[in-house]
């Protein structure tokens, strides 16, 4: 197993596998570690720690297609692409989605999207 990075993200998932594949596609993170109830990803940018959401408590709810978005969480993730436009329909593909317009923020082009269970994150690219 690699060294842990200095910081990173842990998501629950209720579909361990897709969720992981997502944010590797979308990413293009590698998995470094694996388990029944883990994938570590990595990249240069950074860790994730994808973790399966017990079945206890996995089985108490669904996930829709597409997602109920989880709008009003306390936290939201930004991640750095190369190409806005190719990770929104990557996003898409995927099973996630885009779910608002793209803004220029200073030295950014940004937008929110979200990953097939719902979770909101923020895509952004680097502009001059």
């Amino acid at each position: 197993m690699p060294d842990p990075a200095r910081a990173g993200a842990l998501i629950y998932a209720r579909n361990l596998e897709c969720l992981s594949a997502f944010y590797q596609t979308l990413l293009g993170m590698n998995v470094l570690y694996r388990d029944a109830d883990h994938h570590l990803l990595g990249s240069p940018d950074a860790q994730l720690i994808i973790h399966a959401i017990p079945a206890r408590i996995a089985d108490t709810f669904e996930i829709t297609v597409p997602p109920m978005l989880r709008e009003e969480q306390a936290i939201k993730l930004f991640f750095t692409v190369s190409d806005l436009d190719a990770a929104q329909a990557t996003a898409q593909a995927l099973g996630g989605g885009v779910c608002a317009s793209v803004q220029e923020e200073p030295g950014f082009r940004a937008c929110n999207a979200f990953d097939p269970e719902g979770n909101i994150l923020r895509l952004r690219m680097q502009v001059p």
